[in-house]
């Protein structure tokens, strides 16, 4: 099969996934399935084959994620219900001050974002908001911008959320690299999108009544949910920073023991992701539930809504390793690869540029990331660990931009703002875009360097 008819079959693919989503309100998962067999049977994988290409590609990906999403979900679960994030905000503003309150969430918002989920870290953080917009009479947009995009950020640069930690299994690429990396990226483009937010704040936006109304409301609603004995901003901080050290210890140190030692052994062991997690959510359970009266009723129904609550997203996860998978085995992949040779398109803005495209085309920061690596897994044969790991970044990056009206998160930061379309493509889409086009240019800079 020629190289042009290859890669019309993956355009078509996309382009079916988008219409299935988009207009037909198909699920991704369901519409991710219905793509891969489309490119399967289009491109002649036999068809005794196609179910074992299939459920392969979802199984060796959901391998290396699945517990990283269960865990972080139920320790961001057990962090909200603590009040730990209140605290860790209060703390912050007494730190810097009052005149510095906006940077002092967005901060928080950067920490915070590290273990929990895009859309349920910026549902925690919104009572803060409205909050400290009531108190210094400001707009919640003030306070909301630059921290959701701070979050959204983390959520597709560090490898505790699962595109990135899909990225770094489709790539062979190290997960710890990757999120010492992603994190020491994601600080300079987060101070740049903390700058933007403010540029873009300069303007007035009307919010909708429902947001106002919030703003404007007394106190006790807030005072009901305030939390008893809630944990110190210290404890909460370094339950969030442990798995990260964690696993850079287990990423640093081993290189420089004897393989098969006890030492060896026992760091590899606290440095895997997954234990890292475990570790920190059960000292998080212990302290912020259990020697603050929690029962161990509340402890499995927190357990059980925040499995719930990330299953969407390891089926998500899962279909698109499938999609990848089947990309790859029909030979899209070495078509591409060619083709990007031929134009002399380089690995990092090739990685950019075809992230990007399908962020704005289907919404899911995820699935744009699964798709981009799982098309890049041929190209990328021979490279060295470190260029693994910013070819990953690099689409990571990529998913950042352009969120708007056909991402949920697009939705869920303009109901909770009080933003209009219009107004959350003005503020919203912009800020993404700038933030996801510095990191890529961080990153090739890196890159450039090595």
């Amino acid at each position: 099969m020629t190289t042009t008819l290859l890669l019309s079959i993956a355009v078509i693919s996309v382009v079916l996934l988008l219409l299935l989503v988009i207009k037909a309100k198909v699920h991704p998962f369901v519409a991710l399935i219905v793509a891969s067999l489309f490119v399967a049977l289009t491109t002649g994988i036999p068809a005794e084959n196609i179910m074992k290409v299939i459920l392969g590609g979802m199984g060796s990906l959901l391998g290396g994620i699945a517990a990283l999403i269960v865990l972080g979900a139920i320790l961001g679960a057990v962090i909200e219900a603590s009040g730990g994030a209140d605290v860790l905000a209060k703390r912050f503003t007494e730190l810097l001050g009052p005149q510095r309150m906006v940077a002092a969430l967005t901060i928080v918002a950067f920490v915070l974002g590290l273990p929990v989920f895009f859309d349920v870290g910026f549902i925690i953080v919104v009572p803060l908001i409205y909050g400290f917009a009531k108190v210094l009479r400001l707009s919640p947009l003030k306070f909301g911008l630059s921290m959701a995009g701070m979050m959204l950020m983390v959520h597709v640069a560090v490898p505790t959320h699962p595109g990135p930690a899909a990225a770094a299994s489709l790539l062979n690429a190290d997960i710890g690299w990757l999120m010492m990396l992603g994190i020491g990226v994601s600080i300079p483009v987060g101070i740049i999108g903390y700058v933007v937010a403010k540029m873009l704040n300069r303007k007035n936006y009307h919010l909708s009544v429902n947001v106002l109304e919030q703003v404007q409301l007394t106190t006790n609603k807030d005072e009901q949910k305030t939390v008893k004995n809630p944990p110190s901003a210290g404890l909460v901080a370094g339950l969030i920073v442990l798995p990260i050290f964690l696993i850079m210890i287990g990423t640093l140190v081993p290189p420089h023991l004897t393989p098969g030692s006890t030492a060896h052994g026992i760091l590899t062991l606290l440095g895997a992701p997954a234990i890292a997690l475990l570790i920190t959510l059960a000292l998080a359970v212990w302290q912020l539930g259990f020697r603050r009266g929690w029962g161990k009723d509340k402890v499995e129904a927190l357990s059980n809504t925040a499995i719930a609550n990330a299953a969407g997203v390891i089926l998500v996860s899962g279909a698109g390793g499938a999609f990848g998978k089947v990309l790859v085995e029909s030979g899209v992949g070495k078509a591409l690869a060619g083709s990007l040779s031929a134009i002399h398109l380089p690995l990092i803005p090739a990685a950019y540029i075809l992230s990007l495209a399908l962020r704005a085309s289907q919404g899911s920061a995820t699935v744009a990331i699964v798709t981009t690596c799982g098309l890049l897994t041929s190209a990328v044969t021979g490279l060295a660990d470190i260029q693994l790991v910013l070819v990953a970044l690099s689409a990571c990056f990529g998913a950042l931009g352009l969120s708007h009206v056909n991402d949920s998160g697009f939705w869920v930061v303009t109901r909770y703002l009080g933003l209009s379309v219009a107004d959350g493509l003005k503020t919203w889409t912009v800020l993404t875009t700038v933030m996801g086009l510095f990191g890529f240019l961080f990153t090739w800079v890196i890159w450039a360097m090595l």
